[in-house]
């Protein structure tokens, strides 16, 4: 079912093929040309009502891909991570929500409000998509819910995200850290003996976003051969331990819980930290047996290769602290980055352990242009890892600011459903 929320054209584009048609889930045909490239979702609306990261991210993500991005916030305060600093960019808002909300459009609504609870409603029954993080059954009384949402726009991607699913779940709140901590992850990540730790980003959130686009992804292209839309859940700790993969499996195969291994992989050896000169450390993955008589070659130890303790990589397994001890024998000799100009050529996969501002230099001088402006004043976004040949992926723009568009949304919302919704400026 087409949506009547494309934005006009701009004056110097030509007008679209009058004759085309939007389909329900894809563009109004191809660019016009001289006019910017299209994206793979162009002619999406997002209504994004989520708070914090997860939902946040997966907007974003949309965004990137070209959808049109509401981001819709409570008054005063908006989003929780506007406060979540320092750091704080120059306009007072937390690096945080910068990290996670580009490209979109900002609106402030109180649901307690009726009027802009009946704005919020009017929102998502022209939308394409609708994110939300609220707990669940909390929005039926706004009529924001699953079942009012589909009532009154078959064709939305209605996506809910929560903690721990919509069952006996429903009740948890859905924080990273406590997903990581009850989900598993903890307890696998350390040093033997030490204490759990979490990882060092909200990385729960990160996959749950990923895991919530992609399941926002396979509905609009269901909804492109059907015109109906459906639900898509995603939770925290599903999330999480989808991503334990060999982790999971190796439980699931023996009935043995996996525990900490700090920097060391329980199934391959040499894939950890090596100590090399002045205890500065190598990344090494060593994933085959020929990967291994390289790096034994370029150490100048060629033996160990043949050494029945370290030929299998089974057998290095089991042999792991004799094995270890040989390799930082020689590793010490040198630092970590000139081992590694001397073993990268020879098809060992090894690396020093940067800073963040070293992964991005590296980033850099590999062309991959990890980091771009949204405007004078405001914080550089990282650049989306998605690069589609076709339908490239969005410059982004800087994250909106409470309200920023919140007139000229109102507006559009109160007037008639056919009118497009009006340039993001």
């Amino acid at each position: 079912m087409p949506q009547p929320h494309r934005p006009s054209p701009d004056a110097d584009t030509e007008p679209a093929d009058p004759t085309a048609t939007a389909t329900a889930a894809g563009p109004l045909g191809a660019a016009p040309p001289g006019g910017p490239p299209a994206r793979a979702l162009d002619g999406i609306l997002v209504a994004d009502f989520s708070r914090v990261l997860a939902g946040p991210l997966a907007a974003a993500t949309l965004a990137d891909l070209g959808a049109e991005v509401i981001k819709v916030e409570r008054p005063g305060t908006g989003d929780d991570t506007r406060a979540w600093g320092p750091p704080f960019a120059a306009d007072g808002t937390a690096a945080y929500f910068d990290a996670s909300n580009r490209s979109k459009r900002g609106l402030v609504l109180d649901l307690g409000d009726p009027d802009d609870a009946a704005a919020a409603r009017e929102l998502a029954r022209r939308a394409d998509v609708l994110i939300e993080n609220f707990r669940p059954g909390s929005l039926a009384k706004y009529g924001l819910d699953h079942t009012a949402t589909r009532a009154a726009n078959p064709g939305l991607v209605h996506c809910t995200i929560t903690g721990f699913g919509s069952g006996a779940g429903a009740p948890l709140p859905g924080y990273d850290f406590v997903v990581q901590a009850v989900g598993g992850l903890m307890s696998i990540t350390g040093e033997p003996g030490g204490t759990p730790l979490k990882a060092g980003v909200a990385l729960v959130d990160v996959l749950t976003a990923k895991d919530a686009a992609t399941g926002i992804l396979a509905a609009l292209h269901h909804r492109g051969r059907t015109g109906q839309g459906q639900l898509v859940e995603v939770n925290l700790l599903s999330s999480l331990l989808g991503s334990l993969v060999n982790q999971a499996s190796g439980y699931l195969a023996t009935g043995h819980d996996p525990g900490p291994m700090g920097n060391r992989h329980p199934s391959i050896a040499p894939y950890e930290t090596l100590a090399c000169r002045d205890g500065q450390l190598l990344a090494v993955a060593v994933g085959n047996d020929r990967q291994f008589r390289a790096l034994a070659q370029t150490l100048g130890v060629p033996e160990l290769a043949d050494d029945v303790r370290f030929a299998r990589n089974q057998d290095r397994v089991q042999n792991r602290t004799d094995l270890i001890k040989a390799l930082e024998n020689r590793l010490a000799t040198d630092t970590p980055q000139n081992w590694a100009a001397r073993l990268t050529p020879a098809s060992v996969p090894c690396g020093p352990v940067n800073s963040l501002s070293e992964a991005l230099e590296l980033a850099a001088r590999l062309g991959l242009d990890p980091v771009t402006p949204v405007g004078e004043g405001r914080i550089p976004q990282v650049a989306s890892p998605l690069r589609l040949s076709g339908t490239p992926v969005a410059q982004p723009a800087a994250p909106p600011r409470l309200d920023e568009h919140g007139t000229p949304l109102r507006t559009w919302l109160s007037g008639p459903a056919d009118r497009p919704l009006p340039p993001h400026m």
